[in-house]
């Protein structure tokens, strides 16, 4: 499956994925947020900005539970919880958000 944006194709799985994280720009990210139904806000960008920052690390994406502890310990208990991160993106932050950042589906979402 492919992606057009800005003139150019970008390569995706059959979930929506990108299949060349280093095809991901912000750009791209707000095609594939308005494709999943959300509308990108300054909060949206920082769990997407974290979670990139995170991979960059870690080689891996986060689970729902190490996510949402991470981002509290990073950015403050009163975004550091589920309730917060599922108001962003509610189809599972982990797996929504990942999408959005361009980075693959974490392990052990469905």
């Amino acid at each position: 499956m492919a992606l057009e944006v800005g003139g150019k194709s970008v390569e995706t799985d059959e979930e929506g994925y990108l299949v060349n994280l280093a095809d991901w720009d912000e750009e791209i990210a707000g095609e594939l947020a308005k494709s999943e139904g959300v509308e990108m806000t300054e909060n949206h960008w920082e769990v997407v900005n974290f979670l990139r920052e995170y991979y960059n690390e870690y080689q891996i994406a986060p689970a729902v539970r190490v996510l949402t502890k991470a981002i509290g310990k990073k950015l403050g208990p009163e975004k550091g919880n589920s309730k917060y991160l599922y108001e962003l993106f509610p189809y599972g932050p982990a797996k929504q958000a990942c999408k959005i950042a361009g980075l693959p589906k974490p392990t052990g979402c469905i």
